[in-house]
């Protein structure tokens, strides 16, 4: 990742963020090649910041034809019917992209991330799936282990004015300042599968109630067969008796879920567009930190809750067990 350095015309025009975070943090930006999947609302937010930051490419996979429910809280695609009818959601947003930063390759692979072998994730310092199922962000984040290089790994969720996003880094180094000087850290996260599967008994109740609320809506979802987002008031009555076995097989009260949050949950499955731009620059920060290896990462969930505006993050994983 540290490579050449920075031509004359990089350090150029990126100047005042080398001022922040120095030229060495912003060479490892330049040559980090990232993998998009899913643009919605809050990953368009993403890949304009990234974008912006100076990244070396981005790579975009999104094959849903472009139609006026795409257009919801994606800036990236303009309402104009005669511009993108036939093109997919990727090739309208890579042309949007293109336009904020012609420094940075962004280019578009069609395909299914669930058909796509190891090797494919390897050309990537950075993988982010949004609004994936359980499934296919269980199947990504084992490719991603399986490599030799360590891939960052990212999942971003939004439904109404609630978000998640959870990271995956592996066995992570980075430098941060301590007093006067500067000291290394290490952090090891969880794979995903393992901070979704430990039991909930254990978990302080302390802990953000969304944690809870969207395993629910993953099992629901996954049981019934539907696709991120394909649910409505109507599937209430389903949602809550899968909460009620959950918490069941944790031995927890069903107060542990509010009824009243999966309801939002399920009803507002259209983004709203302020918490599509804090919780997607919220994303865009970590992956800058993980790219250029300063500053404390998130670990292993965020969540956000526009409703009562606060962000919280959450360290789950089996350490309540042992």
């Amino acid at each position: 990742m540290d490579g050449e350095e920075l031509t004359e015309q990089e350090t150029a025009l990126y100047d005042r963020q080398i001022r922040v975070w120095g030229a060495n943090a912003q060479r490892r930006l330049t040559k980090a090649h990232i993998l998009v999947s899913g643009i919605k609302g809050t990953v368009a937010e993403f890949c304009k910041n990234i974008v912006l930051a100076g990244v070396g490419s981005v790579t975009l996979m999104d094959d849903r034809l472009v139609n006026e429910e795409a257009l919801n809280a994606n800036f990236l695609i303009l309402p104009d019917e005669n511009a993108y009818s036939g093109k997919t959601v990727a090739e309208i947003c890579c042309e949007s992209l293109k336009d904020f930063n012609p420094m940075v390759r962004v280019s578009v692979e069609k395909g299914d991330l669930s058909t796509l072998g190891t090797d494919f994730f390897e050309q990537f310092y950075v993988v982010v799936i949004g609004y994936g199922s359980r499934a296919t962000k269980k199947y990504v984040n084992e490719k991603c282990r399986k490599l030799v290089k360590r891939v960052a790994f990212y999942t971003v969720d939004c439904r109404d004015s609630c978000g998640e996003i959870f990271v995956d880094l592996q066995d992570y180094k980075y430098m941060k300042k301590k007093l006067e000087e500067t000291v290394e850290c290490e952090l090891n996260f969880p794979s995903f599968q393992e901070a979704i599967s430990v039991p909930w008994k254990p978990i302080p109740r302390r802990t953000a109630k969304l944690y809870f609320a969207m395993r629910v809506i993953e099992v629901f979802e996954e049981s019934e067969g539907r696709k991120h987002g394909e649910c409505s008031l109507l599937d209430l009555a389903r949602v809550l008796e899968i909460k009620k076995q959950l918490c069941e097989a944790n031995s927890v009260s069903e107060s542990h879920i509010p009824d009243s949050l999966l309801e939002r949950l399920i009803t507002g499955t259209t983004e709203f567009p302020p918490a599509c731009a804090i919780v997607g620059g919220i994303l865009a920060q970590e992956v800058i930190k993980a790219v250029s290896g300063k500053g404390d990462p998130l670990k292993n969930f965020f969540y956000y809750d526009g409703e009562d505006g606060k962000g919280v993050m959450e360290d789950i994983s089996n350490s309540f067990t042992s």
